[in-house]
């Protein structure tokens, strides 16, 4: 009996065994509970500036390293062309319209630390469900999603509001006022005009006090010291504010305190750095999100001594190569800590690189390869159309390459399903969580329609009609580029939204960018048999999209964006605000 029983169980243990050689050699998530998260989030990052994404002058090896241990998406969009925005939808899941963090008017950024808009309370970043998780969440370098509300110290705003244990970085964002020997960068144009009219009234005081001194005029001496006084109050009015811009925006906290201010910028690479690697290593034995949100390649292009002069793209190249460096040791770090396969590792850009930054015949700003724009269009690819890569070894098959519209609100329900967690059900969620089709257990990915928007206008719509394989996408509007066909807005610095500034189309622009990625040939109802229908398909996609949009409290509008000496976060007593607790130290 027992040699029957052996004989019979032989054929099913040998099947078993073969069944379990032929099993993907891919660890199930739900084996590994709440994996650690480090999220990595460059600035104004061209998508033609990684050398896996075909650029073959600027070295990124790190990053490279990444897309060949992990997954490439290359049809990864931002929501939005700008930060504020598009992060602001990074955290929550959901286009920025829906939280107010999208502009009506030219003001599409937070502009001050002292303004009182930002990220709502009532929204639910990532951050704080996992937090709810039990993870360590940690944010290091750019918020930019505003600080305080109605008081200096309600931080309201703050990062540790939203569901961050730990902060270190700049709330504001760098800017070239940051480095003293830099051209001012904020609101140029606009301080252009205020220098003017100050120096106008000036004169024009001057002028009659002179007259009245001469007798040339006969101007009341009381007019006079009311003009006298309307020139000194206005110039203050203006001048306490943007004549300070280092001081007021250009600072760095450490969770509620303010480590630096001004910031001293040859050492802040160092230091964001230095606590990256920190916490990791303080979290090493707990589930922990580490979000790097880096202030490269963003202007001024804080750059350390070690890489300058090394790319072959100046300045803007030796920061993204530094850039991919820290990656390097971050990376490192990880496998120091024997967290490598328990570490899911994103890397993305918020947005397109910024084609008009040029200083002196300098290109300050990214490439976007064969996309058309960049940074602050909507609606062109180059403006949203990112790098986008994952790393999970063991869960996500290396080398793996994804030509899926997929967009960077998913980053929110795929972390948040990983740990544990559930997305908010009282409110519409744009993102899609990843996890299917990043290993490779689905075909396609789960948007079908993508909605591209410059401020709160909607430029352009994506329909990936998924049976063909087709990718849609109809323009409603598109920036007027000025000098007219040089690619972007060189003359003012940035492409606008609205207004004269953009040419409205009836029908929309049509592009079909599986064909045509670079948006070069438009199609019309000649050219494209499914013309119309693909209109109305999209159309009435627009209908049913703006069904589920409700009024919210404009956090950028002018009243919100405004200096506010009140909410102005100090290290010291208003206005003699000055530290360096790093130098301190």
């Amino acid at each position: 009996a027992s040699f029957t029983l052996l004989c019979f169980r032989s054929p099913l243990v040998a099947l078993l065994i073969f069944g379990l050689l032929l099993q993907a050699p891919f660890t199930h998530p739900s084996t590994i509970t709440q994996p650690n998260f480090v999220l990595l989030l460059a600035d104004d990052l061209g998508i033609g500036d990684v050398g896996c994404y075909g650029n073959d002058t600027i070295r990124t090896p790190n990053i490279d390293g990444l897309a060949k241990e992990g997954v490439k998406l290359t049809q990864h969009i931002a929501a939005a062309p700008l930060c504020t925005p598009s992060r602001a939808a990074f955290l929550t899941g959901r286009y920025p319209l829906r939280s107010g963090m999208d502009a009506v008017n030219d003001y599409r950024v937070i502009f001050w630390n002292a303004g009182s808009g930002g990220l709502p309370p009532n929204e639910t970043t990532f951050a704080k469900i996992l937090q709810h998780q039990g993870y360590s969440t940690g944010l290091i370098g750019k918020w930019h999603q505003g600080v305080n509300c109605e008081s200096r110290n309600d931080h309201c705003h703050h990062p540790l509001k939203h569901g961050f244990d730990y902060f270190y970085g700049m709330p504001f964002t760098l800017i070239s006022d940051c480095q003293p020997t830099e051209t001012p960068e904020m609101d140029r144009a606009f301080r252009r005009k205020l220098w003017l009219s100050t120096q106008m009234i000036g004169l024009i005081t001057l002028t009659a006090v002179l007259g009245r001194l001469t007798g040339l005029v006969s101007v009341p001496w009381r007019t006079l010291t009311c003009l006298a006084a309307f020139s000194l109050l206005f110039f203050i009015s203006w001048f306490s504010s943007y004549g300070f811009v280092r001081y007021w925006n250009c600072i760095m906290m450490r969770n509620h305190g303010i480590t630096e201010q001004p910031m001293v910028t040859d050492r802040t690479t160092s230091l964001i750095l230095r606590e990256s690697i920190s916490f990791i290593e303080r979290n090493r034995h707990k589930p922990f999100l580490l979000f790097l949100s880096f202030l490269h390649s963003h202007t001024p292009l804080l750059t350390t001594e070690k890489f300058l002069g090394r790319s072959r793209h100046g300045l803007y190249g030796d920061n993204v190569e530094e850039m991919d460096w820290m990656v390097g040791q971050v990376l490192d770090a990880i496998d120091k800590e024997g967290l490598r396969e328990t570490t899911l590792v994103y890397f993305a850009s918020d947005h397109g690189g910024w084609l008009e930054r040029q200083e002196g015949g300098r290109q300050l700003g990214g490439w976007n390869g064969i996309y058309k724009g960049g940074k602050a269009m909507g609606g062109w690819e180059g403006g949203i159309r990112v790098p986008g890569i994952f790393r999970w070894p063991g869960v996500l098959p290396a080398g793996t390459v994804i030509d899926e519209p997929t967009s960077l609100m998913d980053i929110y329900p795929t972390v948040v399903h990983l740990a544990g967690g559930e997305v908010p059900q009282d409110r519409v969620m744009d993102g899609r969580d990843l996890l299917p089709l990043l290993r490779g257990a689905a075909a396609h990915s789960e948007h079908e329609f993508l909605f591209h928007y410059c401020g709160v206008h909607l430029h352009a719509v994506r329909w990936h009609q998924k049976h063909t394989g087709a990718v849609w996408k109809a323009h409603y509007m598109t920036p007027i580029f000025s000098p007219p066909g040089a690619g972007a807005c060189y003359d003012r610095g940035f492409c606008q939204c609205s207004g004269e500034g953009v040419a409205h189309h009836e029908p929309p622009l049509l592009f079909e960018l599986s064909q045509d990625p670079s948006e070069a040939k438009p199609l019309s109802a000649d050219t494209e048999p499914l013309f119309d229908t693909v209109i109305r398909k999209i159309g009435r996609a627009v209908e049913e999209h703006r069904r589920t949009l409700t009024p919210v409290p404009e956090q950028l509008s002018v009243s919100n964006v405004v200096w506010k000496p009140w909410l102005q976060p100090c290290c010291g007593t208003f206005p003699f605000c000055w530290c360096d607790k790093e130098g301190d130290n």
